[in-house]
């Protein structure tokens, strides 16, 4: 796995124009937020990681996963109350594959298509070797399809049968965005 150096230069805050959500670091005092969402299966069901059982285990995975993350944000309220988190990981020299995850009570109301739509924005003024950002959603995920359309994504197709998920094969869709794309 490839990593840059750039993530270290990064603003700290990134808030979005209506200034409804931010983006910053996430911290080990966000963990009770963290429980809200990675406890939850329903919220779980199409991440690579199962449900947290327990607060040792969340402070584990945040200590571990999230603070060492190349490029992890919270996704915050104006309270500055963390809802989820967004995250950019490497691919290759010139691919990264942005991921999300909100708490269940937040989906619908637009928060995960400005967090995506931010960092869409700003992803590739802090690491202009990027020449394609992507997202791998499993075909089911109708919600999170939704989202990277509404930002501007372009839907590549279905992957079939393209990867292990919790011991069953899945379709994933392919989605991308360029840095000559148009956000919408």
């Amino acid at each position: 796995m490839e990593t840059t150096d750039s993530h270290e230069t990064q603003p700290t805050v990134v808030y979005s124009p209506p200034g409804r959500i931010s983006l910053r670091p996430m911290t080990l005092s966000d963990v009770d937020d963290y429980m809200v969402w990675a406890t939850d299966a329903k919220v779980a069901r199409f991440c690579s990681w199962e449900p947290c059982k327990s607060r040792e285990e969340a402070i584990k995975y945040i200590t571990d996963s999230v603070l060492t993350h190349p490029w992890l944000r919270a996704i915050c309220l104006e309270d500055d109350h963390a809802i989820g988190y967004i995250l950019v990981m490497p691919v290759d020299k010139i691919r990264k594959e942005i991921g999300y995850v909100l708490a269940r009570k937040y989906w619908g109301k637009g928060f995960g298509t400005e967090a995506v739509r931010l960092v869409t924005a700003e992803i590739f003024k802090e690491m202009p070797e990027i020449e394609r950002l992507e997202a791998l959603v499993d075909e089911d995920n109708v919600g999170s399809q939704r989202v990277l359309e509404k930002v501007g994504f372009t839907r590549e197709g279905v992957m079939r049968k393209f990867m292990v998920m919790k011991g069953s094969v899945r379709d994933m869709v392919m989605f991308s965005f360029l840095p000559s794309d148009t956000l919408k």
